[in-house]
């Protein structure tokens, strides 16, 4: 049975998350709902990295099985197939398929890989940035997270880094989770000044539910002053959710990438 990988890229303003919800609109069923429509059968999608509602995505992934070839399915003067090196034949039915879907989700690509390829447990790693800015800008209210107060960058640095020695996040997740340990393995945790916005980013090989808005926000009480570093410190060490702060908005997070080996 073919499986495909489907590269996708969306703003999550409008929607309950990624993954498919009971009577919630959700980037999932818009893509299952737009490929039906196109492709004229049901499609079940798994995806790669959950994002929550509100949440953005330069890069996301989902995957699929077919009885058929895409190919097969629509002729081909409509679903051209191109011959791409390492990552298979990659299905040019992006066009048609972003014509149907709404205008804040996109479809990158369509390409077929081996049947056991799996677009969640094959990634090795995602990437996360949060955008904050301190002076009002219409064109960055949206995307970033409006934080007019001063903020000390060389303690928020001392902060991320701490990050790096640590793999039990049990503080940093968010209750009525799913997950069966609380490991991961961070990368990289930095926060760099981009021109008017300024810029946390953050690399591991999973996440767990709220973890980077949690990181954001607690981090947010060190750069202003309002707790020291080594609590910041104690607050990972002591794997309780009630000590963080995850309120900063959503509309600040985006997934920038998922890797693949």
């Amino acid at each position: 049975m073919p499986r495909y990988f489907l590269e996708t890229s969306y703003r999550g303003t409008a929607y309950s998350g990624f993954q498919i919800q009971k009577n919630a609109v959700t980037i999932q069923s818009e893509i299952e709902k737009a490929l039906s429509v196109f492709f004229k059968q049901p499609f079940s999608l798994t995806g790669a990295s959950r994002t929550d509602t509100g949440v953005h995505a330069l890069q996301n992934y989902f995957h699929f099985d077919t009885i058929e070839p895409l190919v097969n399915i629509r002729n081909s003067h409509q679903l051209e197939v191109l011959q791409v090196p390492v990552i298979g034949k990659e299905v040019g039915a992006a066009y048609n398929l972003n014509a149907i879907l709404p205008h804040d989700i996109v479809i990158k690509r369509i390409f077929e890989v081996n049947a056991d390829a799996h677009c969640r447990f094959d990634a090795v790693s995602r990437e996360y940035e949060y955008f904050l800015y301190n002076k009002k800008n219409p064109f960055l209210a949206d995307r970033a997270f409006f934080f007019p107060y001063s903020l000390d960058i060389n303690k928020l640095n001392e902060a991320a880094s701490l990050l790096l020695d640590y793999k039990d996040f049990t503080s940093f997740s968010k209750r009525n989770t799913q997950v069966n340990n609380f490991i991961c393995g961070i990368q990289e945790s930095t926060w760099v000044q981009q021109q008017e916005t300024l810029v946390y980013h953050i690399k591991a090989n999973r996440f767990l539910r709220g973890m980077v808005k949690g990181l954001v926000g607690t981090m947010l009480r060190v750069g202003t002053g309002k707790i020291l570093v080594e609590e910041f410190d104690s607050i990972i060490k002591s794997k309780d959710c009630t000590k963080v702060d995850f309120s900063v908005p959503p509309h600040g997070l985006f997934l920038i990438k998922v890797n693949y080996a």
